[in-house]
C-alpha cells in the first residue's frame, strides 16, 4: 500500500535546483583533495611543520564544508556560509588549542567543540525558517522546526554515509572488475589516499544533496525512525524502574564492585531515556502518541532519570575522594551535573503538569538544549584546564601522604594529564618534600614508555629488578652486564612475563630477550642499553635523496641474509638484521 498522497509523490521529485546537487559533490570532492594536501600522509609526519595547525586547518575545511552541505538554502545563504565558516573556525581553533598532540591533550574538548556546533545546527536552521522575508528579524525559535532538523539531520548524517559505502562498494567492485583483464589504474586509484578522501567528499556531498532534494522523503524516514523508537520506550521504562526497585534491596555495594564503568552506563541510560521519551511526545500537539502506555512511559522514563543520575554523580564522587581527580572524572562530574540538570527538569515538570506535561517537557528540552550549547562552547575553550587542576590535586595527595609512593601512579600524572602533568613532574624532581619523591619523579620524567612506570615496577626511583628464578641466558654459562640485567625489568624487555630467555654472547655488543609475546633485540649505544628501532627515523637527507631516487626510478630489488628468534622450531618475533 502506497503511504504517500498524490501531492505527497510529487513532492518527492527532486526540487528544481540541480545546481545544489553537482555543487555539493564538487564542494565535498574538492574539500577532501584539500584537506589531503594540508595534512599529507604520503610525507613522512615528522618532517611536517606546524603539524598542529595543520589538523586545525584540515578539520576546518570538513566541519565548514559539512555544515554549509547541511544548511544551504536559497534566499539566505550568506548566513549559511557565515554559520558555516564560524562552526568551522570553532573546531578548527579548538584542535589547534588542544595541541600539541601525543602528549595526553584532552580530547574532550574537541567533542565539545562538535557538540556545540551538532546543537547549534538545528537551533539555527529553525530560527533561519522563522524569518520573515521583511521587516525586523524574529528572536524566538520555534520548537516544532528545532525538532523536526534536529532529528532529520541525524537522519541525514546517517543515509549520507550509508550512500558513501554504496559508491565505495561499486567503485571497488569495478576496479576488480577491470583488474580481470588486466587494466589495473581503477584499482590502484582507489588504493591512494588522495583518491580516497576525494571519492569519499564527493559521494557525501551528493548524498547529502540528493536527500536534501527529496526532502519529503527524509521527513518520512525521521517519521520512521521516531515512530519505531517509541514503541520501545515503554521497554526501557520497565527496565530502569525494576532496577531502581531493586537497588533497596541490593544496595549500592554491587553495583560498585560489578564493573568499573558505572557512570558511563547510567548515563548511557539516561540518554537512551531521553531520546525515547521524546520521540513519543513528539515536536507539537498533533503528533503526540495517544496510547496510554507510551504516554505512561514517559512519565516513567522522566521519573528515572534523576534517580540514575545521581547514582552516577555519587559513582564518580566516590572515586575522586579514594583516588583524587583526573581529567576523565573531572569530565564524569560534568556529564553527570548534565544529565542531573537533565533529570531535575524533567522530573520537577512531571509531578507539576502530570497528564498535561508534554508542551513544558518541549520548551524544558529547548531551554536545556540552549544551555548545554553554552556550556560545550566554555568548555570547547581553554579556559577550564582539567589536566592542571588534576595534576595539582594529585601532586598534593602525594605531598600530603595521602598515597603512598609506591601507590603513586605516575603513569597517568606523566602521560594522560598532558603538558601540566609532565610539568608536574618536573617540578617534583627538582622540589619534591622527600628525596624518595624526588628519585621516582626524575626517573618518570626520563621515560618513554607508561608501562615502566607502573606502580610494581616503580620503587624509590628505579625500576625493580626482574627475577631470576624466571630468566634462562643463552648460551649457557653467559653472564649478563649489569647494564643490561637492569632493563629486563622494561616494558620491552621481560617486563612481567614468567619466563624470559636472553641470548647474549660474552662481550657482544647486543642481545635477543624472548618472550611469549615475541622478540626484541638490544644493542649498547653510548654505554646504556636500549631496544634497537626496527625502522629508524630517517634525516631530512635521507628522505630526499629517497624522494630523488624515486623520481629518477633509482629502484632495485636485493636479496639479504636476515636473523630470525626460533623457539622450538616456530620462529617467534619479526626477523631482524
Amino acid at each position: 500500500m502506497n503511504i504517500l498522497t498524490p501531492q505527497d509523490e510529487t513532492d518527492t521529485e527532486p526540487a528544481n535546483w540541480t545546481m545544489r546537487a553537482w555543487g555539493l559533490a564538487l564542494l565535498g570532492g574538492l574539500s577532501g583533495l584539500l584537506i589531503y594536501w594540508i595534512i599529507r600522509p604520503d610525507k613522512y609526519l615528522p618532517n611536517l611543520d606546524h603539524a598542529d595547525l595543520r589538523a586545525a586547518a584540515a578539520s576546518f575545511v570538513a566541519m565548514a564544508a559539512l555544515l554549509f552541505g547541511f544548511l544551504v538554502e536559497r534566499g539566505r545563504l550568506g548566513w549559511d556560509v557565515a554559520f558555516a565558516l564560524v562552526g568551522g573556525a570553532l573546531v578548527g581553533l579548538t584542535v589547534y588549542f588542544n595541541g600539541p598532540f601525543g602528549e595526553g591533550e584532552d580530547a574532550w574538548r574537541v567533542a565539545c567543540a562538535a557538540l556545540a556546533v551538532a546543537i547549534c545546527t538545528p537551533l539555527f536552521q529553525a530560527w533561519r525558517g522563522a524569518q520573515p522575508t521583511e521587516g525586523a528579524l524574529n528572536r524566538t525559535i520555534p520548537y516544532p522546526e528545532a525538532y523536526r532538523h534536529a532529528w532529520t539531520d541525524v537522519v541525514l548524517w546517517l543515509s549520507a554515509w550509508a550512500f558513501v559505502g554504496v559508491v565505495w562498494a561499486m567503485a571497488t567492485l569495478l576496479g576488480q572488475l577491470f583488474k580481470l583483464i588486466g587494466i589495473v589504474i581503477l584499482a590502484d586509484l582507489l588504493d591512494d589516499t588522495w583518491m580516497m578522501l576525494t571519492l569519499s567528499g564527493a559521494a557525501l556531498g551528493a548524498g547529502v544533496a540528493m536527500l536534501r532534494d527529496r526532502d519529503r522523503i527524509l521527513a518520512l524516514i525521521q517519521r520512521v525512525v521516531t515512530t519505531i523508537l517509541s514503541v520501545l520506550a515503554p521497554l526501557l521504562a520497565v527496565g530502569l524502574v525494576v532496577f531502581l526497585a531493586a537497588i533497596p534491596f541490593t544496595g549500592l555495594g554491587p553495583l560498585w564492585g560489578a564493573t568499573r564503568s558505572t557512570s558511563p552506563i547510567l548515563l548511557s541510560c539516561i540518554i537512551g531515556a531521553l531520546c525515547l521519551a521524546n520521540a513519543v511526545i513528539g515536536e507539537e500537539q498533533p503528533h503526540e502518541s495517544r496510547s496510554p502506555l507510551l504516554r505512561a512511559s514517559v512519565g516513567a522514563l522522566g521519573l528515572c532519570m534523576l534517580p540514575l543520575a545521581l547514582i552516577a554523580a555519587l559513582s564518580t564522587g566516590l572515586r575522586i575522594h579514594q583516588y583524587g581527580l583526573t581529567p576523565d572524572r573531572l569530565w564524569a562530574v560534568i556529564f553527570t551535573g548534565i544529565a542531573c540538570a537533565y533529570g531535575l527538569a524533567y522530573i520537577v515538570t512531571l509531578a507539576h503538569r502530570r497528564l498535561g506535561a508534554a508542551p513544558y517537557l518541549r520548551t524544558a528540552n529547548l531551554r536545556l538544549a540552549m544551555g548545554l550549547a553554552v556550556l560545550a562552547l566554555v568548555l570547547a575553550t581553554p579556559l577550564l584546564n582539567f589536566g592542571t587542576m588534576s595534576a595539582r590535586d594529585q601532586v598534593a595527595m602525594l605531598e600530603s601522604g595521602r598515597v603512598p609512593l609506591k601507590q603513586f601512579d605516575w603513569a597517568a600524572l606523566r602521560f594522560d594529564f598532558g603538558r601540566a602533568g609532565k610539568d608536574a613532574v618536573a617540578r617534583l624532581a627538582k622540589e619534591g618534600r622527600t628525596k624518595e619523591i624526588r628519585a621516582a619523579a626524575a626517573y618518570a620524567l626520563k621515560e618513554n614508555s607508561r608501562y615502566a612506570l607502573e606502580p610494581r615496577q616503580l620503587a624509590e626511583g628505579k625500576p625493580q629488578p626482574y627475577n631470576r628464578d624466571h630468566l634462562i641466558v643463552l648460551p649457557s654459562g653467559s653472564q649478563l652486564p649489569a647494564a643490561l640485567y637492569d632493563q629486563l625489568s622494561s616494558y620491552s624487555a621481560c617486563y612481567t612475563s614468567a619466563a624470559c630467555v636472553v641470548w647474549y654472547a660474552p662481550g657482544s655488543r647486543e642481545a635477543v630477550i624472548v618472550t611469549n609475546n615475541g622478540s626484541t633485540r638490544y644493542r649498547l649505544s653510548n654505554a646504556a642499553w636500549a631496544p634497537n628501532e626496527r625502522n629508524p627515523v630517517r634525516t631530512a637527507e635521507q628522505n630526499q635523496r629517497i624522494e630523488n631516487g624515486l623520481t629518477k626510478g633509482k629502484v632495485e630489488v636485493r636479496t639479504i641474509t636476515r636473523r630470525q628468534v626460533y623457539v622450538d622450531g616456530l620462529p617467534v618475533g619479526e626477523n631482524f638484521d
